[in-house]
């Protein structure tokens, strides 16, 4: 019975993916932390692993006519920026909060690591099933 990297690897890819997305958008909102009406921005994780159990238990389409619409479904990373709803917005209309931005940051840092450890442990775990054990 085979086994594709999708099955192996589970959702640790996609989480890892969806870190390094996390990781440019906030680091986006503490570059414009000084200019005028910006407006700070975050990505849903539990929106994103909603969309990958879906994504897993739903049923693939299949396109059995030329005439039909090709059945696509969008992809996990394609999880909308929500604006993020500021403590203290400032006077200039700015909602970015470098403290928050930091702390998101640093955090989003530990789940990309834990992230890639996990995804790491896999390979591990694969090699080993490949060269028996050795």
């Amino acid at each position: 019975m085979a086994i594709g990297f999708d099955q192996a690897l589970g959702i640790h890819a996609d989480a890892l993916l969806y870190r390094a997305k996390r990781a440019e958008v906030l680091a986006n909102n503490l570059a414009n932390a000084d200019t005028p009406n910006f407006k700070a921005r975050d990505l849903d994780f539990s929106a994103f692993l909603d969309r990958a159990n879906e994504a897993a238990s739903s049923v693939t389409l299949r396109q059995t006519n030329a005439m039909h619409f090709a059945g696509e479904a969008g992809s996990m990373m394609d999880d909308q920026l929500l604006y993020r709803v500021p403590v203290q917005p400032a006077v200039d209309g700015n909602t970015v909060d470098p403290e928050v931005e930091k702390s998101n940051f640093m955090e989003n840092a530990m789940d990309y690591q834990a992230s890639f450890m996990f995804l790491n442990k896999k390979f591990v775990g694969l090699s080993n099933a490949i060269k028996g054990g050795q």
